[in-house]
Order: structure tokens, then C-alpha cells, then sequence
């Protein structure tokens, strides 16, 4: 038989920040991962403490964006690859009156780290902005890809990761701890984003599956450095490639990209930018979010061994590294959850 003190399901942002967080403090681990991309991987990998369409803070953006910057810088020397990299994003403005609106929430304090209050002007011919851009700070592109292949590489060579399909029907529970095939451990903690809404021990109720496409256009006269916000995201991939999107779909939780996703990207994108561009690629993910937009972390009464860290929706990046030692400190040293982050509410 063989122990460990807590066996992780799932490769996700979610699994990665539980992985660093057990590693800290010496404590031992498995994670069973298949391998096949969840949201994480789908991801524009945008790192946005703000809410564009709003122009507010994401909740509690001021505690969780420290945390986060410091977690990825860390996690960057550990790897020895850039896989986070500060990028500023420009929002485009739609009228005077946005212009206004920022005005007002750039003076908030909660918001002056993220918003600059001087407004820019489009010097881009390949992009159709009359009005500038508003610049938000704080912001950064994740290299998604080379993050998931790079720690799973990490995970083998330590002999920490079981790449094998999660079979729920092989799970155990013992009144000390749990047992899954050969492998005993304290808890199993269930990362697994989306894919929770297979697992037999989950709530249903507690989770919304939100579907986000997005489109990989070519564009050689498009020259953007920055993330360009306007209806949709425009994201700098590389060699004139750039991610567009993403769409937002209620409910399915279906892997496959749709035709209708991708008219509606290049409906929106056909707005804001004016240069030839060839589609040479499209993807499709599925946020795990939750009716009050609060993140679901613990375990339910019933099954105080299996543990549940997920509903962190298009928030992941952000949330994700703090919440793991939230969890951990709930997990080792029986702190109580915040009542707003604690699955149990959505039982009660």
C-alpha cells in the first residue's frame, strides 16, 4: 500500500496551486490526471484583476492579486520559464461616456493600482478605436500550455502524478482517511473544474457550467503587443497568431467548438479591428461556476474526507493560489472557512 498524505484530482490551476502549497510544507501527495485539457488549457490565460464590461474590482481582487503575482513569479523560478508575463490591457472605449465612467472608477480606491487615469490614443491603423483606450494595470498574460506541460513533466519526474482516468467507484472510506486502489491517504481532494459534474459525491446543484470558445486568427498587419479589450479579448499569441474571444454559453458542458461561437466572435471582432485576418484555429473550455459567483471550497458532512476545491469560474488565475492555503489551513490546521467560500452553503 501506498501512503500519502493527499491524493489530488485534477491538473488545473486549481491542482497546480494545491501541489505548491503542499510542497511548502513537506507533505506528501499524488495527483491522478488524465490528461486531457480542461478550462485551464482552453483558457485565454489573462490575468485581469478588474471587470472590464463594469469597470469595478473582481471580489476581492485587492487581497488575492499580491498573493497571486507573488505565487507566479515564484513558480516561474521554480520551472526556469517564463510563464508569466506583466502585459498591460487596453480597453477600448465606445464613447464619451465611457471615457467618463472611467474617469470615475479610476479615482476609487480599490481601483487606482488597476486603472490609469490617462486616457491613450489609437495609433493602430489596424484597429478601429475613436475614442483610445483606457489602460489597466496589474494585468498579465499565463502561458497556459507551457505551464500544464512543464509541471505534469515536473509531477513525473517526482513520481507525484498518476496519469490515468479517476475512478470514482474504486474509492474507499475509512473513518481516519480514504482509500483509492493501492494508495491510502488522509483526504482526496477533488480539483477537478468542470468535470466535477461526474463525480458521484458532488452536489450538482452547486455548480453551472459556463462554455467559453474561442477563435486563433493570423493576422500579419494586425501588430498588437498588448491585450486589446473591446467586445471580445484579442490576445498576442506570437508570430502574428492571436487569440479572440471568448463566448459565453450556459449549461454545456459539452468539449466540442461550435459554429455558432465562432460567428459570434468574428461578428464582434469585425467591430473594433479593420486588417485582413485567416482563422487558423479554434478551441472551446468549460468554467465551473457557481450561481453566487463565490468559489467552492471543503467537504460535505457526509464525506468529511473528500474535499472539494473548485467553482472558480473566469477567475481562476486569480483566486486560485491564495484560496490553496485557504484550503490548506482549513485541511491542516482547522481553520474555518469563510462562509461565502465554504461548500456547505450550497447543501444547507
Amino acid at each position: 500500500m501506498i501512503e500519502k498524505d493527499y491524493i489530488i484530482v485534477g491538473l488545473g490551476i486549481a491542482g497546480i496551486s494545491l501541489c505548491e502549497q503542499l510542497s511548502k510544507y513537506n507533505k506528501s501527495f499524488l495527483v491522478i490526471d488524465s490528461g486531457v485539457q480542461g478550462s485551464t488549457a482552453n483558457s485565454g490565460g489573462v490575468f485581469n484583476p478588474t471587470v472590464l464590461k463594469r469597470f469595478t474590482a473582481a471580489w476581492n481582487a485587492s487581497v488575492f492579486f499580491p498573493f497571486a503575482v507573488k505565487f507566479y513569479t515564484g513558480l516561474s523560478e521554480k520551472l526556469n520559464l517564463k510563464i508569466f508575463t506583466e502585459t498591460p490591457i487596453l480597453r477600448v472605449f465606445k464613447s464619451v461616456e465611457e471615457q467618463n465612467n472611467w474617469s470615475v472608477a479610476s479615482d476609487k480606491n480599490e481601483l487606482q493600482q488597476f486603472l490609469s487615469a490617462e486616457f491613450l490614443k489609437n495609433t493602430n491603423p489596424s484597429v478601429d478605436a475613436p475614442f483610445g483606450f483606457g489602460k489597466v494595470l496589474g494585468t498579465a498574460q499565463i502561458q497556459t500550455d507551457i505551464l500544464l506541460s512543464e509541471y505534469r513533466n515536473l509531477l513525473l519526474k517526482t513520481n507525484n502524478l498518476l496519469a490515468e482516468v479517476f475512478q470514482y467507484k474504486d474509492v474507499v472510506q475509512k473513518d481516519n482517511g480514504v482509500i483509492y486502489k493501492n494508495i491510502s491517504a488522509k483526504k482526496i481532494i477533488f480539483a477537478e473544474g468542470s468535470k466535477v459534474i461526474d463525480n458521484p459525491f458532488f452536489p450538482k446543484q452547486a455548480i453551472i457550467a459556463n462554455k467559453g470558445e474561442y477563435i486563433i486568427i493570423k493576422a500579419p498587419d494586425l501588430h498588437l503587443e498588448e491585450l486589446l479589450k473591446g467586445p471580445m479579448y484579442i490576445i498576442p499569441m506570437g508570430n502574428n497568431k492571436y487569440k479572440v474571444g471568448a463566448t459565453y454559453s450556459r449549461d454545456d458542458y459539452g468539449p466540442n467548438t461550435t459554429e455558432a461561437a465562432k460567428g459570434e466572435i468574428l461578428s464582434n471582432l469585425k467591430t473594433f479591428i479593420d486588417c485582413p485576418f485567416e482563422i487558423v484555429g479554434q478551441t472551446a473550455g468549460v468554467r465551473p461556476t457557481t450561481k453566487d459567483h463565490r468559489p467552492l471550497l471543503g467537504s460535505l458532512a457526509e464525506n468529511p474526507n473528500l474535499v472539494f476545491f473548485n467553482g472558480l469560474g473566469s477567475r481562476g488565475f486569480l483566486m486560485a493560489p491564495l484560496l490553496s492555503e485557504i484550503l490548506f489551513n482549513f485541511l491542516e490546521d482547522e481553520e474555518s472557512l469563510p462562509q461565502e467560500m465554504d461548500i456547505q452553503r450550497m447543501v444547507m
